[in-house]
């Protein structure tokens, strides 16, 4: 009876820590989602920013050959 015990205590151990490896790469895998949620985030609001500013630099453009324009 002991060694059945035994058994059950040493498979619950060995159950207890691929438990605590699975915690610990749940959470790792975690902050890397948040990094790379973070590195997108601000690569969008560089491209948004980029793009007002091509926007307003069209929009400049266009004014100016709207004056360059011959009246006709």
């Amino acid at each position: 009876m002991s060694d059945i015990k035994e058994q059950i205590f040493h498979e619950l151990t060995k159950l207890e820590e691929a438990a605590a490896g699975l915690r610990a790469t749940a959470v790792n895998a975690g902050k890397q989602t948040d990094l790379e949620v973070a590195i997108l985030t601000e690569q969008v609001r560089n491209l948004r920013s980029k793009n007002a500013r091509a926007t307003e630099l069209i929009d400049q453009s266009v004014e100016i050959l709207k004056k360059l324009k011959p009246a006709g």
